[in-house]
């Protein structure tokens, strides 16, 4: 498409054609060097020619002025040929080829496509080119036949080592234009005779006919033979032929005009004087010539000699009186309007404009607004069709003209030698003169337009306003333009949408840009079709028809040949199409068009994508509307016509899913199911033609996100330090404090629950991604797969149907390759026919929610506070002015926290192990309380690695109550004791792991055996299995780990404990009566106590007095009866134990004798231990030292007690058999004392001395527990007094006589001294009583320890019953 220049009527075209095998990129080479000489100075041109044919060369070689020349690509259409006449300027009058030349190339040849192309460009009988010249470039430096001659007339050789080719060229050029000036001459001859006037004045637009139609005048004589004759080819008219002996055939000088005078002024001409009149008399009477001196202007404004155009132009405007010159008359109008400029171009004055009050344009552009008054007037009835459309164009090139001429001098600041340029030589843009800056539509949005500050500065400079030039350039859009040839419709629809969008009407533009592309399209498609109906081909399906013609019927199938379809100029198209849908706020490359020969986007950084999908994250929720969404729909709608039409199928889906993705909130659902499926049939289509681009994914951010599953329990790795391995066995205060930790705040555990996710090396995991679709269709997805760094990871990818407007979970299966670190980034998504694209998903930190946040309220913030007028409020425009003015602070903040996604650490191989069987039937077990039962379970290894680490642990219902009871902490120090001991030694589940093996090769089975007590309270328990292959072999010499990794099995258990035995009133009693107080030879030498002698042989016991009893009821709940057995086991002692059967539902009391027990001191003292080893642990008893002293006595003697005596039963006639715990037992103070052996033993005996000195016990009553003695006799009382204690002591008696009022003795009763007794030293005290009355007697006797206890109290006692009778 050919630019418009506001000068065109004083411009030379040439055609430039390539000729031969040139490359495209020579032949630009070539034209940009020819396109520099853009003038030709007037002095410059020289010719042979001293006749006629002169007339438009410069009268002297000093004359003034230029030529302006203007180089085109194409020729005019053949619509425009009746204005060959009327506007030749229009058209080209000279070619110049540009071929290139090898060594081996022949100048015939080349001159020969030379004139073929002349002959291909111009139809038949056209007057044009009046000259031609080829220019043959030679490529090489190898020496070539310059030399011509006269065989190849019209070619020049360039030879490659010539240096300054420019000159050289414009040399060339110059001597071109000369020809054309000539033959310009030679065509205004032919118009100058009285028939070439009435074919001018024949019809509105006439034309030459060729020189073989035409007649010839009578007179007519034969030219001198030294015209030079032209080419075959030009259809002109002969004008080498006879010239006419008419007068119009006037000297040289005679063409300044016809009656100049010197002092007359150039505007406006008087009548013409006596030459004129004879020149028109020799025309004839019959045509007007008019239409003669304006085509005479037209020439003389080519040939660049201004006053004789304006002249012959003022000649003409003053002939044209008939409504058929109304045309003639705007052209000459037209021309007029541009002298002015191109004087001002040429003259070094008038850089400031004049000094006039007027500004000096406003003449030009009456004339101009005066033509376009002359051509809209014009209604032409009687003239044909084809007159309309020239009709038509000559008005909207004149509208453009008076259009251009506002615009250069508004966008050029005023009237000046930037105007002059930029009407004479419009620059490298096809539409508008390079004025400003941006005054064309930007390419890309980064490419911003002027400012409306910028525009209106403009107009207060000039005064012409924007809506001024508006108002002109829409004089041509209107109903005419339905008689534009579809060429000039597109070429003045174009300019006025420049123009528009130079003036920074955008929108007005971009109405005009939607009939542009009416216009293209009704071309593409009307070109199609011609193309298309002669070029469809049919061949015969069969090999055997080959040779059978096509015009044959045949009874087997044809195949059609599609010709491949032409994409040039579509991106041109679809460029356009965007434009206009940004302007109404819709942005088509929303979705981008990829090529899939690009390498993949997934290696692209991630801290960019990261933050270009947090963009379209936050875009939804802030996105604010804009335009009607009515109207964009329907943009929308013509947008995809426009892209099947051309036919463009990845931009038909781009545009379908872009709108999808921009205005699916506001779309209707029927729209939205249409839109995706043309997207779809148009990517299959695509595909299916092979073209190799494709759509990113559309749907914004799909993921909402990614959850790695946890791996099963038995696949599960946990981590262990290497040195755990050094314990034997697992740590009491474990099972005593559960998980329990001793801390209000642990920083260590908050660390432990931020752990990452372990997998295992070659062992596939799962992964579930939330996929989230808001349309009211199912998206379907032809790929998705996971988007990993760190260590090797394989995992397949899938296809996904997402339901409508839903949340749709999908799970991912993937495994390892090495161990390491695994980053799970995102997920790589494509739509079928897409490319590829990875979307990344941060973690959800603190730190990034928070910024995210605060982001989110800036905009929110800034949303509501500025306005943005027009299509500044575009969602892009403002986004990219939040970007500039956040610019200087997203750069500041240097300190930008990483993106950071989910990790994983990848563990190397592990075994894996299973239960293969088990000894149990249904994982259940039945126990009596205290029976032990076996449980067998069978370890199967089911990997490749060996297992060298087993370790087993339990779990039982009675753990976690006792736990939680524990650490409560509101038991008491005895109560939290027996919960520690019943937790420890008293577990559910044991196992002997030093005699079990640790090893389990691959595909091998074992064993392990697991004991199961049975404890009241228990229904439940697990085992737990851990193990590990921890010896492996190294690959370098480097240490191993500080930790290694365990799997566990879990085998859970169903307990029955049947509770059958209950213990109960537990009690320890001493010896009463005189068992206690009788000295031990009492019972070895009275032979006639024989139930002593029998209680001895039964208790194996000594003497009675280190003795003691343990007693306790034994009750049966079962229905079974059971026999117990309680054994005693002391040191020193024998062992001894008894048995009982307690039948069912009954009670029985067990009695067995206990040696009494000494604790030392520093025993006994010692505080109540803790089996855990928990910290910070304060007593929070309110005892009393005393009674402090009292409980651990208590608890030390208790543990002594339960040392020694041991319960057992066994199921009467069966084999079973268990313990019976006394740990529910207490010890009360009575039962210390009993237990306990005194410090000080006290034995009092009462004794007789007959004269001779001897004494004689007193007898004693046949059961052994009290003395008959006789009342009114003296007897004596002896009181021995043993120190049991392993120190001395020094110690006091007291005694005490009940009733003391029937007793007479003598000495002291209280604190009778005995002095200091070593240990195991014995002391007697005797006293003389005397009984005066007979009845029963108490006595007692009381040591005291000074120094051994701050209370006083006494460290031993004794007591004697008498029984005083008056009998022997």
């Amino acid at each position: 498409m050919e630019s418009f220049a506001y000068g065109s009527l004083a411009q030379i075209r040439i055609l430039l054609l390539p000729v031969g095998n040139i490359r495209r990129c020579t032949f630009d080479a070539w034209v940009q060097e020819i396109n520099n000489t853009d003038t030709i100075r007037l002095g410059d041109l020289t010719t042979d020619v001293k006749d006629e044919r002169s007339r438009f060369m410069p009268n002297h070689q000093l004359a003034s002025g230029n030529l302006h020349l203007r180089y085109n690509s194409h020729p005019p259409p053949e619509s425009h040929i009746p204005l060959s006449l009327f506007r030749t300027s229009d058209f080209p009058l000279a070619v110049v080829g540009i071929a290139s030349c090898a060594p081996n190339d022949s100048l015939a040849t080349i001159l020969t496509h030379f004139q073929d192309a002349i002959h291909e460009v111009f139809p038949q009988g056209s007057m044009f080119p009046l000259a031609s010249n080829c220019f043959v470039f030679e490529e090489s430096d190898s020496t070539t036949n310059i030399d011509l001659g006269d065989n190849f007339p019209g070619l020049v050789v360039i030879p490659s080592m010539m240096g300054h080719k420019s000159t050289y060229i414009g040399t060339l050029i110059a001597d071109l234009c000369s020809k054309v000036l000539v033959e310009l001459a030679t065509v205004m001859q032919t118009l100058e005779s009285p028939l070439g006037n009435e074919y001018l004045n024949a019809s509105l637009f006439p034309m030459l006919p060729p020189s073989s139609e035409m007649p010839r005048s009578l007179d007519d004589e034969p030219r001198r033979e030294s015209l030079p004759l032209l080419p075959s080819h030009n259809s002109q008219p002969d004008l080498n032929g006879p010239r006419s002996k008419t007068p119009l055939g006037l000297k040289r000088t005679s063409t300044m005009g016809p009656g100049l005078l010197p002092s007359r002024h150039s505007s406006l001409p008087p009548t013409p004087a006596l030459p004129n009149k004879k020149r028109v008399s020799a025309i004839g009477a019959a045509s007007s010539h008019g239409r003669l001196f304006k085509v005479l202007g037209d020439f003389f404004l080519l040939a660049g000699r201004l006053e004789e155009a304006t002249i012959w132009y003022n000649e003409s405007i003053m002939l044209f009186k008939s409504p058929q010159d109304a045309p003639w008359h705007a052209s000459a109008l037209e021309g007029l309007a541009t002298i002015p400029v191109v004087e001002a171009w040429s003259s070094t004055h008038g850089i400031n404009g004049t000094a006039s009050d007027k500004d000096p344009w406003h003449d030009i552009a009456d004339k101009l607004t005066q033509a376009i008054g002359l051509y809209q007037k014009i209604s032409p009835t009687s003239e044909p069709e084809a007159n309309l459309s020239l009709l038509a164009y000559l008005y909207c090139t004149s509208v453009l003209r008076h259009s251009t001429l506002l615009y250069s001098v508004w966008s050029s600041k005023g009237w000046g030698p930037l105007a002059f340029t930029a009407m004479l030589q419009p620059g490298p843009s096809l539409f508008l003169p390079a004025t400003l800056s941006n005054n064309a539509s930007p390419v890309t949005r980064s490419a911003p337009r002027n400012t409306y500050a910028s525009l209106e500065r403009l107009t207060s400079i000039t005064g012409i306003t924007r809506a001024q030039i508006s108002a002109s350039i829409s004089q041509a859009h209107g109903p005419w333009f339905a008689h534009l040839d579809t060429r000039e419709r597109v070429r003045t629809l174009e300019y006025i949408a420049a123009m528009y969008g130079a003036l920074g009407h955008v929108r007005k533009e971009a109405y005009v840009l939607r009939e542009v592309l009416a216009c293209l399209m009704d071309m593409v498609v009307c070109g199609r079709d011609e193309s298309g109906s002669g070029s469809a081909r049919v061949l015969s399906a069969g090999l055997g028809n080959r040779n059978n013609s096509l015009n044959v019927t045949t009874s087997q199938g044809t195949v059609g040949i599609r010709e491949n379809e032409r994409t040039d100029g579509n991106e041109s198209i679809l460029h356009i199409v965007k434009h206009i849908c940004r302007v109404h706020g819709l942005d088509l490359e929303a979705v981008k068009l990829l090529d899939n020969s690009t390498p993949d986007r997934t290696s692209q950084a991630p801290q960019t994508d990261a933050e270009g999908e947090e963009n379209e994250e936050l875009a939804p929720s802030l996105h604010e509307p804009f335009g009607w969404p009515e109207l964009q729909i329907d943009i929308i709608r013509e947008a995809i016509g426009i892209a099947e039409a051309l036919p463009d199928y990845p931009a038909v889906a781009q545009f379908s899913l872009s709108a999808l993705k921009l205005l699916y909130p506001v779309m209707h659902p029927r729209d939205q199911h249409s839109l995706y499926s043309t997207s779809t049939r148009a990517l299959a289509t695509a595909k299916r033609r092979g073209d190799r681009r494709a759509v990113d994914y559309w749907s914004g951010q799909p993921i909402l996100s990614i959850e790695i599953l946890p791996l099963p329990l038995v696949r599960l790795p946990i981590e262990k330090p290497i040195s755990i391995l050094a314990h034997a066995s697992a740590v009491p205060s474990a099972i005593i404090s559960g998980k329990k930790d001793p801390f209000l705040y642990n920083p260590r555990k908050a660390a432990v629950g931020q752990a990452k996710t372990v997998l295992v090396q070659n062992e596939s995991f799962d992964l579930v991604v939330t996929l989230r679709n808001p349309y009211v269709f199912d998206l379907d997805l032809q790929s998705l797969q996971l988007s990993t760094s760190g260590v090797s990871f394989e995992s397949k990818a899938s296809p996904v149907i997402v339901p409508a407007n839903s949340f749709h979970p999908v799970t991912i299966s993937g495994k390892a390759l090495e161990a390491g670190t695994l980053v799970v980034r995102g997920c790589i998504v494509q739509a079928p026919g897409g490319a590829a694209r990875e979307f990344v998903l941060p973690l959800s930190t603190e730190e990034e929610e928070e910024r995210r946040s605060r982001r989110r309220s800036a905009i929110d913030c800034e949303t509501g506070r500025s306005k943005h007028s027009g299509l500044a409020s575009r969602p892009w425009e403002k986004a990219s002015k939040r970007s500039s003015t956040q610019g200087t602070v997203s750069t500041s903040n240097t300190n930008k926290p990483a993106v950071r996604f989910v990790e994983c650490i990848v563990v190397p191989e592990q075994p894996l192990l299973r239960i293969r069987r088990t000894s149990l039937t249904h994982g259940a077990v039945m126990l009596y309380n205290g029976e032990m039962s076996t449980i067998r379970i069978t370890l199967e290894n089911v990997s490749s690695l060996p297992v060298d680490l087993i370790h087993l642990t339990f779990d039982d219902s009675t753990i976690a109550p006792a736990q939680q009871a524990l650490a409560d902490g509101g038991m008491s120090v005895f109560d939290t004791y027996e919960t520690e001991y019943d937790l420890v030694h008293r577990p559910v589940f044991t196992w002997d792991s030093e005699r079990e093996t640790q090893e389990i090769g691959p595909g091998q089975k074992r064993v392990i055996t697991v004991n199961c007590f049975g404890k009241v309270g228990c229904t439940s328990g697990v085992i737990h299995a851990s193990y590990a292959y921890v010896k492996r072999p190294r690959e370098t010499l480097t240490e191993p780990g500080e930790v290694f990794y365990t799997r566990q099995l879990s085998y859970p258990v169903l307990v029955t404990v049947y509770h059958m035995l209950e213990c109960d009133a537990m009690d320890i009693l001493s010896y009463s009566g005189v068992t206690t107080t009788l000295p031990p030879h009492a019972h070895g030498s009275d032979e006639d106590l024989l139930d002593a002698k029998t209680r001895k042989s039964l208790l194996h016991v000594g003497d009675i007095a280190d003795w003691c009893i343990f007693s306790i009821e034994i009750r049966n709940t079962y229905g079974l009866p059971f026999e117990v057995t309680f054994e005693r086991n002391q040191e020193g002692v024998e062992p001894a134990s008894i048995t009982s059967l307690v039948p069912p539902g009954s009670t029985s009391r067990i009695v067995l004798p206990i040696k009494k027990i000494l604790l030392s001191e520093d025993h006994v003292s010692r505080p109540i231990p803790m089996l855990s080893d928990r910290q910070y642990v304060v007593s929070a008893s309110k005892l009393s030292p005393e009674e402090e002293r009292s409980q651990r006595e208590l608890f030390w003697y208790r543990e002594e007690l339960f040392k020694a005596v041991h319960g057992k039963w066994r199921e009467n006639g069966g084999t079973r058999a268990g313990d019976l715990s006394l740990r529910q037992q207490r010890m009360t103070l009575p039962m210390l004392e009993a237990l306990r052996i005194e410090t000080a033993r006290v034995r009092m005996t009462l004794l007789t001395y007959d004269e001779e000195g001897s004494a004689h016990p007193v007898p004693v009553d046949p059961t052994g527990t009290k003395y008959l003695p006789l009342p009114n006799e003296f007897v004596y009382l002896r009181t021995s007094l043993t120190n049991l204690s392993p120190s001395d002591l020094v110690l006091t008696l007291t005694l005490e006589l009940e009733p003391a009022e029937h007793v007479i003795f003598q000495g002291e009763l209280v604190d009778i001294p005995v002095g200091r007794l070593a240990k195991g030293e014995t002391y007697d005290v005797e006293t003389p009583v005397t009984f005066i009355a007979c009845g029963r007697f108490d006595f007692s006797a009381e040591v005291y320890a000074l120094g051994k206890s701050e209370d006083y109290s006494p460290v031993g006692h004794g007591n004697m019953r008498l029984d005083v009778s008056g009998e022997p």
